[in-house]
């Protein structure tokens, strides 16, 4: 029996860095956490013990910081594009490289009614997050966001459903919705703005899950994916994964009270988990 090598890679992973910019007045930071994945020519590596083909992952780490050192805070993007660059050049083993960064969010703490300038505030568990992948005849880059939590009280109904002898679920026409955003895209084109596109896609999704008269989760999924593609001509392509976050409705009868949906007992396991990818034709 005859055994061969088939695909294979090799990085780093959960490479953290906070960069500082100190300007007169003023300082600027980001905090991203990134991962590295080369492919190429490793065979001998795996079959024979040869590592002369091998960049330690140790460099990897190291190269993240040098480059920090070399560029601006930047978005995550760009800096992956600076990472690809450096790899394929210096590496002609290297056939294709994948950098995928996650950015921790920060604002600026406020003092005296005015924005501080070097002290900041972690705005919650979301993450902006970029995918980079690069072989010396291009690259394609991705973009998105992960744990934007959002919740509303109204314009959410869930109604008409298929039953079946195991369903017990009641009809709800005003339900609370509420679900942690995870949404990635795809670029396309030259050029592109890359921070103002994201924040652009961003309110895109936050003012689309407020305002629509939702009869599903599914049928708001749908309407944020349209609303990022018709609106941001670089986007080919937007995949949405939207956990449904249950609030129950709290039966206060035993006590002689009633509850016109106003208590709720949040649950987070068992979830319904939505997914979906909406492109361009």
């Amino acid at each position: 029996m005859a055994v061969r090598l088939a695909e294979n890679n090799y990085g780093k992973s959960r490479v953290r860095l906070l960069r500082v910019v100190r300007q007169d007045g003023r300082h600027d930071i980001k905090e991203m956490t990134l991962g590295i994945r080369f492919e190429g020519d490793f065979e001998a590596a795996h079959t024979k013990g040869d590592n002369r083909k091998i960049l330690p992952t140790d460099t990897m780490k190291n190269t993240v910081y040098v480059l920090a050192r070399q560029y601006p805070v930047e978005a995550p993007e760009d800096f992956c594009l600076h990472l690809i660059e450096h790899f394929l050049t210096y590496n002609p083993q290297v056939s294709r490289v994948r950098v995928e960064a996650a950015e921790s969010l920060w604002t600026r703490q406020t003092h005296g009614g005015k924005q501080h300038a070097s002290a900041f505030l972690r705005a919650g568990e979301e993450k902006r997050t970029a995918g980079v992948a690069g072989t010396r005849d291009g690259t394609t880059i991705e973009a998105g966001l992960r744990d934007l939590v959002v919740l509303k009280t109204t314009k959410s109904q869930f109604e008409g459903f298929l039953r079946d002898p195991y369903t017990i679920l009641k009809e709800d026409r005003n339900r609370i919705l509420s679900t942690s955003i995870r949404a990635k895209w795809i670029y396309e084109g030259e050029e592109i703005e890359f921070s103002p596109v994201w924040h652009g896609v961003r309110q895109a999704l936050l003012d689309t899950f407020a305002e629509h008269d939702s009869k599903s989760l599914q049928h708001t999924l749908y309407a944020m994916g349209e609303a990022v593609l018709t609106n941001f001509d670089p986007i080919r392509e937007i995949r949405l994964s939207l956990p449904n976050k249950h609030f129950n409705l709290v039966d206060l009868t035993p006590f002689g009270m009633d509850n016109p949906a106003e208590v709720f007992v949040p649950t987070d396991e068992p979830h319904g988990l939505i997914e979906a990818t909406l492109r361009k034709d």
